[in-house]
């Protein structure tokens, strides 16, 4: 009991007078748990309740298990939160495998409770060897370092694991000196389950032939990459902000700086744009996050990289990441009124319209346009394929792509780029100014004066160079 009040406070699991909630399946690890939080509760002041969910898999033994759970709360005067759900028919819906679909199950039971309010933690029975199966199982399907950080002490949701620094055949041992009875599930023998064969058979034969230490190794081995994903969670929060920009649910990041930072930070860096455009990680990998980096490293300016669920682009120096089955910015039109400010669909860009008297600053042409000549209805609209207009200061007209190409406007941006007609002529395209004949001037008497607002231009724009950190 003072091992596991030890881990409590290094970890700071709990506070005073909380209210606890205790998982208890009936197995060993849980009804051991249970024990303890119990022997501890009166020295915190906690409230302890019960959760057991079953999850009616195991016909007679499951409802029997429930039955058990019951009794021990019973027996201690705790409420007890019980819930019955189908996993299998679950599972089938979901088109998850049992055991994941249970996992899932349990966990939004767990987090039901803290949600709400009704509970300030919830506490789970994994030990020290459930960490060692979880690093190794995670090893051998190739989990990216954070999946090395196995199971964490305490989440941020509320989830805590008191037994974690204490081993199974101690959690036994504690039980068989104390005469405390548990359940012991059978699917916990079955083979077909991969976790089931690394608990039986892959971990002893690598603590016989190999190691006698390896479980405590493979804990040490989480504790150790819990500590880096800390320290590297805190740091890519500092570099998203700086390097990665949200633009219409779109990530974008520049391939430069990709390029220049140190491939640790960088490959960091990537993972994050992706968990960033999907919302998460499962099932992306290093190979995924390996053709990011590639995509960044290419000289041409365009590309495309596989990455699930997500429509990932590149054009120019600049990587989109996309949710896949977005629907493409659809075409608009928007009547003008003058003065007025109007927000350009699909962008943060807002467009501002003002007149004003002639001032020495459009003695050159594109600096505004003629209210003379261009009183007529106004419209905004985005560009179209084949648009071309004449700049002012430009000898004849030229095609709006070309435009696009020389800024280096990226593909995915030029869609939603803000045009101003009058009766479908172009008088005025964003970044690129008014047209011949419509330009203010030193004739003009009153100007109609355009200006753009918002973050619009930060995914084409050049920027800096990237520090490396």
């Amino acid at each position: 009991m003072e091992r596991v009040h030890q881990t409590i406070c290094r970890y700071r699991m709990f506070a005073p007078e909380q209210r606890v909630g205790v998982a208890v399946s009936g197995g060993a690890d849980s009804v051991c748990l249970l024990e303890v939080l119990a022997g501890l509760a009166p020295r915190w002041g906690w409230k302890l309740a019960v959760l057991h969910l079953d999850h009616q898999l195991r016909g007679q033994d499951s409802a029997e298990d429930a039955g058990f759970v019951r009794k021990l709360a019973a027996r201690r005067g705790l409420e007890l939160h019980l819930r019955q759900v189908s996993v299998r028919q679950l599972s089938q819906a979901r088109g998850d495998n049992l055991e994941q679909t249970a996992r899932r199950a349990r966990r939004e039971f767990f987090l039901e409770f803290l949600r709400e309010g009704r509970l300030d933690r919830v506490a789970l029975g994994h030990t020290r060897s459930d960490q060692a199966e979880t690093v190794l199982f995670r090893l051998l399907r190739g989990a990216w370092t954070a999946g090395l950080a196995g199971i964490r002490p305490v989440t941020p949701e509320g989830l805590v694991r008191p037994l974690i620094e204490v081993d199974r055949r101690e959690v036994l041992e504690y039980l068989k000196e104390r005469g405390i009875p548990w359940r012991e599930d059978s699917s916990n023998l079955d083979r077909k389950f991969a976790r089931n064969r690394i608990r039986h058979e892959l971990l002893p034969a690598l603590v016989r032939d190999w190691n006698p230490a390896l479980a405590e190794i493979l804990a040490q081995t989480a504790v150790l990459a819990q500590e880096d994903e800390e320290y590297w969670n805190r740091e890519m929060d500092r570099l998203a902000g700086e390097y990665l920009h949200l633009t219409g649910g779109s990530v974008v990041v520049e391939a430069g700086a990709l390029r220049r930072l140190p491939k640790a930070v960088a490959r960091r860096l990537a993972r994050r744009a992706i968990e960033l455009a999907r919302g998460d990680l499962l099932g992306v990998d290093f190979v995924h996050v390996e053709q990011l980096m590639r995509l960044a490293e290419r000289t041409a300016g365009h590309g495309r990289a596989q990455v699930p669920g997500l429509d990932v682009v590149r054009s120019f120096e600049w990587i989109r990441l996309s949710p896949k089955g977005v629907a493409e910015q659809a075409d608009f039109r928007i009547a003008l009124a003058v003065p007025g400010q109007y927000a350009v669909p699909g962008t943060d860009l807002r467009i501002i319209l003002e007149l004003g008297e002639a001032e020495s600053r459009y003695n050159t042409e594109g600096s505004g346009l003629d209210w003379g000549r261009a009183a007529g209805p106004l419209e905004l609209r985005n560009f179209r394929p084949g648009d071309r207009y004449r700049p002012a200061g430009h000898a004849s007209q030229v095609k709006i792509k070309r435009l696009f190409q020389e800024a280096r406007v990226p593909l995915w941006a030029r869609r939603k780029w803000p045009i101003i007609t009058c009766r479908d002529t172009i008088l005025w395209v964003a970044k690129f100014g008014s047209a011949a004949g419509w330009a203010a001037g030193p004739a003009s008497r009153t100007v109609l004066k355009i200006q753009e607002t918002g973050d619009f231009a930060v995914i084409w724009t050049p920027r800096s160079p990237v520090r490396a950190s």
